[in-house]
């Protein structure tokens, strides 16, 4: 490749190379050398560069060398190939029909393999244009796990075949909790919290999903689906009060309408519901070709297996003692289900208590700890007892939570994230060294009872992400906040002016 001249229309665009130094990349590569001097060039930046495929370059690393005669990467994935494009992207300032990219040397590998964004979509839904954008923001950052939140309480969002009650009673609720206002409990006791407008139907079918995963894929991105068991599966009931301990207390058929806990749960005793729960995983598992199925497992009351007799004589039958043996046995069954079809099974904390197989995987999001009652596990203890481990503590990764700005026009939970806090997460925190190949990474949880929409979801999740973003990437080697606060500034810039609703750096 030779490189080209611009006339007078370059003298611009070298302008802004040098004001901005060129290589403010975010997630910032491993190792950056800047060379001095600029390479020229016309048309698309994909086809100004040479790409060549070697082997010994490490998953998705890249290697990059950018002279004024031209630019060269080497990879040995496709995901290489990808993220060196993505950070050329990031260097390129647009000059006429053309652009300038700085010379440079890079050598870059992510630390951790699991980089992720969570999406709920029970609470609000976006549908598919907000969630392909969400994918695309991912791939320009390196991200590369999409945890896909689609079942819970408040809204069944997937259409099974053989199960049509799912999405007609589970994918709509009769109200919704009040923008601005927080409602945890019984929508009756307050009834002016909520709207009383329908939510819904929404949901997506099996054409959608598949429309979603292929996209994804082009961009290196997994996608990671839930379905909430035992508990969150208020929806389900809905359509379903049979598979509930007491069918009874759901003579509405309607979704929880408000936000928190929901007591009702799956009936552990009743081979149906099992069978039920069984089915839909089953179609899961051959619809999403990710070879990780997530199936909740939090904040599952046990008051209803109590007082359930077809529960009570589960215990018995499978000797786990009291109520509390049943979720163990519950995760043992579809760790074996899910394996069974080719599929490692993740939770989230409450998964891992009790006897479970260490092939279970572990989401952490209560700090590091994990447990019932008096039984506390740290994440690094259930690294060192053989788990894969995803950390995702609340308060690092949460972007429901405020953002701290002085001036902010949307609602959050009570807590507070700051950038400056996401950029100082460690997933590695705490675990032993011989403990640390079991800690995949982390990701970003975006829970969206106050999130309405897809501009107000932008606004939670940007800048933040970004944070996120380099701390998977570097991990240890991250340069430092300040350091991050100036590439991010030149980023926010650039999302803000191709329509990202970002919000300010603090």
């Amino acid at each position: 490749m030779r490189s080209i001249g611009f006339a007078a229309s370059c003298a611009a665009g070298l302008a802004a190379l040098s004001a901005c130094a060129g290589t403010d990349i975010v997630p910032r590569p491993l190792g950056i050398v800047e060379r001095g001097g600029v390479y020229e060039f016309t048309g698309r930046l994909e086809d100004a560069v040479r790409f060549r495929r070697v082997s010994g370059i490490p998953a998705e690393g890249y290697r990059m060398s950018v002279s004024k005669d031209g630019a060269e990467v080497v990879f040995g994935d496709d995901a290489g190939r990808l993220y060196a494009l993505e950070t050329l992207r990031q260097m390129v300032e647009t000059v006429g029909d053309g652009g300038v990219v700085p010379c440079v040397e890079i050598e870059d590998a992510p630390r951790y393999a699991w980089r992720g964004v969570h999406l709920d979509e029970s609470r609000h839904f976006f549908g598919k244009a907000a969630v392909k954008r969400i994918l695309d923001l991912m791939a320009r950052h390196k991200l590369n796990r999409f945890h896909w939140h689609l079942t819970d309480d408040q809204g069944w969002r997937i259409d099974v075949p053989g199960y049509p009650e799912l999405v007609r009673y589970g994918a709509v609720r009769p109200s919704s909790v009040r923008p601005r206002e927080r409602a945890y409990g019984d929508a009756s006791a307050d009834a002016e919290k909520y709207d009383g407008v329908a939510y819904g139907p929404y949901f997506y079918t099996e054409a959608d999903l598949r429309e979603v995963i292929e996209y994804a894929a082009k961009l290196n991105i997994q996608i990671v689906p839930e379905i909430e068991l035992p508990g969150h599966v208020c929806a389900a009931l809905a359509a379903y009060p049979q598979f509930a301990c007491h069918p009874e207390r759901l003579a509405s058929r309607r979704p929880r309408i408000s936000w928190g806990i929901e007591k009702d749960v799956l009936c552990a005793g009743n081979d149906e519901a099992i069978k039920f729960m069984e089915d839909v995983l089953d179609w899961t598992c051959r619809v999403f070709p990710c070879d990780v199925v997530h199936i909740g497992g939090d904040e599952c009351p046990q008051d209803a297996w109590k007082t359930c007799a077809k529960c009570r004589a589960r215990i018995e039958a499978e000797g786990v003692g009291d109520e509390k043996g049943l979720q163990p046995w519950i995760t043992r069954r579809f760790v074996r289900f899910l394996a069974e079809r080719g599929k490692r099974a993740i939770g989230w904390d409450e998964c891992l208590v009790g006897d479970v197989p260490s092939s279970a995987m572990g989401m952490i999001w209560r700090e590091s700890r994990i447990g019932a009652g008096h039984e506390l596990v740290s994440g690094a203890a259930a690294a060192m007892r053989g788990h894969d481990m995803v950390m995702t503590p609340s308060t690092y990764c949460y972007l429901d939570y405020a953002q701290g700005l002085a001036d902010d026009p949307h609602f959050y939970n009570r807590h507070v994230l700051k950038l400056e806090r996401c950029y100082a997460f460690d997933p590695c925190a705490g675990v032993p060294n011989e403990a640390k190949r079991r800690v995949l990474g982390g990701q970003g949880n975006n829970w969206t009872e106050f999130t309405l929409d897809q501009r107000e979801l932008e606004w939670k999740m940007w800048p933040r992400m970004m944070a996120l973003a380099e701390a998977l990437w570097l991990g240890e080697s991250k340069p430092g906040f300040e350091d991050f606060r100036r590439r991010a500034a030149r980023q926010r810039e650039r999302l803000v002016a191709s329509g990202v609703n970002c919000a300010p750096l603090e």
